[in-house]
């Protein structure tokens, strides 16, 4: 029987993105996703996420049953805050390109935060006066495969994207994340947290690219203060479950299996 896999995207890109990575789970996994995190007009985007996580503590408590959290940098790092407040809703959480943050971290967000550049040290700063609209299809996706971000993803994610991150309105198709919610996402980042990373209660995988300038070897640091806590480093940067999803696919299934192994072994001594 498959066991319900709760995934969050990142900033910006529409669950739907993921799609190839959500086939290539199935059908040992039943992959669960909001559309778009952010969107909900009952959890505003507030400082440090915290009506986010409301969010996706609100769509797994009406599940019924503990789920595996997968998310993709902002997803990772609610679905961290999330296990912390409530760990009886997991059985376990994979952060791709995710980081926990340090002290040292939080301390520089805050100070960004307060004294106005915190657009400098994430991409809100990049995400400002990004083009909104398009003709058609294909003038999108030839603008999105020119950009860096862009340049290395699996084809079928690419074509993912301007499917789906993308709706017709006023005779164009314009984005369908809002880019001020993604600015607001971005400028919000927490410097707090529900909890220390020695008080998680399930296990917890950070997977890192190994290009990524997001989750640096500093990170593990907190990562070892978990108690059932990994540190992996796979090919690829910041993006990597949309540049080799049938890869992270086969991570995920490998973690997973390890973790649901060794529970079995502890419930049968």
């Amino acid at each position: 029987m498959s066991q319900p896999l709760f995934f969050a995207h990142a900033n910006g890109f529409p669950s739907a993105t993921y799609g190839k990575l959500f086939a290539a789970l199935a059908p040992d996994y039943r992959v669960l996703h909001l559309p778009q995190h952010g969107h909900d007009p009952r959890f505003p985007v507030d400082d440090n996420w915290g009506n986010l996580v409301d969010e996706l503590l609100h769509h797994l408590e009406a599940l019924g049953e503990p789920v595996w959290g997968v998310g993709h940098s902002l997803g990772g790092l609610l679905h961290y805050h999330a296990a912390l407040r409530r760990p009886e809703f997991y059985r376990g959480v994979t952060m791709l390109d995710s980081p926990v943050l340090t002290f040292a971290d939080r301390l520089m967000i805050r100070a960004a935060k307060r004294f106005g550049f915190i657009d400098r040290i994430t991409p809100a700063g990049r995400t400002l006066g990004r083009r909104e609209t398009f003709a058609d299809p294909e003038e999108a996706r030839a603008y999105f495969a020119g950009k860096t971000l862009f340049r290395s993803f699996d084809p079928d994610c690419l074509d993912a994207y301007v499917r789906h991150a993308l709706a017709p309105k006023d005779g164009a198709l314009r984005l369908t994340f809002d880019p001020e919610t993604e600015i607001r996402i971005y400028r919000s980042v927490p410097h707090l947290s529900p909890g220390r990373p020695r008080q998680l209660k399930v296990p917890l995988a950070v997977v890192r690219g190994r290009h990524s300038r997001v989750v640096m070897p500093h990170h593990l640091r907190t990562v070892k203060q978990i108690p059932h806590g990994e540190y992996l480093t796979v090919p690829g940067g910041h993006m990597f479950p949309l540049e080799r999803p049938e890869d992270t696919a086969a991570l995920l299934r490998e973690v997973i299996g390890r973790w649901r192994g060794r529970a079995a072994t502890e419930a049968s001594a």
